[in-house]
């Protein structure tokens, strides 16, 4: 399925890109998240299971056990304090 995955703050520049469209098989947020672990390199990383990350799927926050459907929007972020 094809989906958009959009990244954010510190993952962003890790990752040196805003945004990508990939086509996947994983079947939740926990999956894919595993998928882009296994690219190594700033993936592994930016999005590191020690590391606080949070996820959201189509713009509202979600857990790993989000289902990912055809066309969704994946964000990966670290989490945000406020001042």
């Amino acid at each position: 399925m094809k989906i958009t995955v959009r990244y954010f703050a510190s993952i962003r520049e890790a990752l040196g890109q805003g945004s990508e469209a990939l086509d996947t098989t994983a079947p939740t947020l926990g999956a894919l998240r595993d998928e882009l672990l296994a690219r190594g390199g700033d993936y592994a990383q930016a999005l590191a299971r020690g590391k606080a990350v949070r996820m959201a799927l189509n713009q509202a926050l979600s857990d790993e056990q989000a289902v990912l459907l055809e066309g969704a929007e994946v964000a990966f972020f670290p989490p945000v304090t406020g001042g």
